[in-house]
């Protein structure tokens, strides 16, 4: 009965991904499997005869791939820009030593191309390594490779994270405070009231005064005898006049030598100003900086962080708003509900998907993945129904907008779109490897394992040489840097359990989209080196 039931395709697909899942979600110490649970089952039903249809497994592919493309689209080019490339460089060097690593394993264990790369996108919890690997070996036993190496690479980089700094016997939090990395925190903003006299600031306006030279620095308030005024840029300041000014301490002492002293605040006016979390939900601000929307300036308010992904960062001028980031504003009550309804939503919606901008990336995608492209000595190759999409997608991700393509969406829609096309990705590339899973692992369990680890362990050191010794990164950020190569999430949560800051996680940020697009393209190109 159950036997005839699992030969309908629906009933089989949903079986697979109900225990999958549930497989996924099972902690042991922390550490969970997560989607590749539904791998693991898959490849069990496969070895009994069971396949999920090839259609499911591409539909999957293709969704995963671009919502991939999509979060990484806004900040992939423009970290190419900026100190970004950096850690970029490093996710590279990461990617390669694994690589090179995978070409000298393979040769040393006689594995064939398939079963290696999949290897190694398991050692560097790729995913859409795995999709690329798939598309360029055609053999479905890539994800065999791909499951057997894929706990041991979370695993290992959980306790490479965790114990390095108690074996180097390092203070993080110090380390980091000492480096001179790319990334330096700035303060806290504080609140500090300052008397003007100064005589060059007397009978000029704010915006002739040019405070956004003090970076932190925005004026919220303009205390003159009894009087409250808020401080829009037409605002004139005169001698004797009391300053709220709102900022880093740094930034706020540089201000306090150039216009006068700081003086205690009035009890009455000491309460006016209010820290707020605004989402940003309106679709005329997504894509833009926040030096573009000059909120200082214009709304009076100062933007200390951004929230993205779970992740929270000090605030950055040249940052594009994605739909969904959360700012902590600071400001009067006024001028928050100002900037609140400037960041809010016009009109009610459930979603913004749009299906139409959906349906054109995919199919544009999988049309420029069928087009062949010769490398000299390398022969011709296609960027497939995985390399395809991935590269529309980030070229339509940067941009937003293209013609009638739409691409700013609701991060909770993103991830939507790209839970589902992975959970029907892995449940038909998982029954089509499992019809040979226990042949191969008879044949060479043990050195599969082995081969696993050494492509994990090999980078995971590299890599913190390089960060360590070449770009003097503090410990820190050089864990950050390597959770992000590594495309380790869990990696990046053990790093966040042992320093109290947002710094490795900007690193990994940094990182990880340069690691996600390089191992997808690698994982094809080792084909003609294997």
């Amino acid at each position: 009965m159950i036997s005839t039931l699992l030969k309908e395709p629906l009933v089989l697909l949903f079986v697979i991904l109900f225990l999958g899942s549930a497989l996924g979600q099972a902690k042991i110490k922390g550490i969970s499997l997560g989607t590749s649970g539904v791998l693991l089952v898959a490849m069990v039903f496969g070895h009994f005869g069971y396949d999920v249809p090839e259609t499911v497994q591409q539909l999957g592919l293709s969704l995963f791939i671009v919502a991939v493309g999509l979060q990484a689209g806004p900040r992939f080019f423009r970290m190419m820009r900026t100190n970004g490339l950096v850690f970029g460089i490093i996710g590279l060097i990461v990617v390669l030593s694994a690589a090179f690593t995978t070409v000298i394993i393979a040769k040393l264990f006689d594995f064939s191309p398939a079963i290696s790369i999949g290897l190694m996108t398991g050692a560097l919890t790729s995913t859409p390594g795995l999709a690329a690997a798939l598309q360029a070996t055609k053999d479905p036993i890539a994800s065999v490779g791909y499951g057997i190496a894929y706990p041991f690479g979370v695993i290992a980089v959980v306790l490479f994270v965790q114990l390095l700094p108690r074996l180097l016997k390092a203070d993080l939090e110090k380390d980091m405070n000492e480096s001179n990395g790319p990334i330096r925190n700035s303060e806290s903003p504080e609140l500090m009231t300052l008397e003007v006299r100064n005589p060059a600031f007397h009978k000029r306006t704010i915006k002739e005064l040019h405070f956004n030279r003090y970076n932190s620095v925005a004026i919220s308030r303009v205390i003159r005898g009894d009087r409250n005024i808020i401080a829009l840029n037409d605002t004139v300041i005169l001698k004797g006049d009391h300053l709220v000014a709102v900022g880093s301490r740094e930034d706020l002492e540089h201000l306090s030598k150039d216009i006068g002293p700081r003086v205690e605040p009035h009890l009455k006016n000491s309460d006016h100003v209010k820290l707020r979390k605004i989402v940003v939900d309106a679709e005329e601000i997504i894509g833009k900086s926040l030096r573009e929307l000059s909120l200082r300036n214009v709304y009076g308010v100062t933007v200390t962080r951004i929230e993205r992904g779970g992740f929270e960062f000090h605030q950055h001028p040249k940052w594009r708003l994605e739909r969904g980031d959360v700012l902590t504003v600071v400001s009067s009550e006024d001028r928050l509900d100002q900037v609140e309804k400037l960041f809010s939503r016009r009109h009610l919606s459930v979603t913004n998907v749009h299906i139409l901008s959906l349906s054109l990336i995919l199919l544009v995608g999988i049309l420029v993945g069928m087009i062949p492209l010769t490398l000299p000595g390398l022969g011709e190759i296609t960027f497939g129904v995985a390399g395809g999409p991935l590269f529309v997608a980030l070229i339509i991700g940067h941009f937003g907008k293209v013609g009638p393509i739409k691409a700013r969406y609701y991060q909770p829609s993103t991830r939507v779109i790209s839970d589902i096309g992975l959970v029907l990705f892995l449940a038909g590339a998982g029954t089509t490897a499992g019809q040979g899973i226990v042949d191969v692992i008879q044949e060479r369990g043990f050195s599969l394992v082995f081969a696993g680890a050494l492509i994990t362990i090999v980078p995971l050191f590299i890599g913190y040489f390089v960060s360590r010794r070449m770009f003097r990164f503090s410990i820190a950020h050089s864990l950050g840097t390597l959770c992000g190569g590594m495309t380790s999430t869990p990696g990046l949560g053990a790093v966040n359990q042992l320093v109290d800051s947002e710094e490795p996680a900007v690193a990994y940020a940094a990182a990880y989209p340069f690691a996600l697009i390089l191992v997808a393209v690698i994982s094809q190109l080792l084909v003609f080196f294997l």
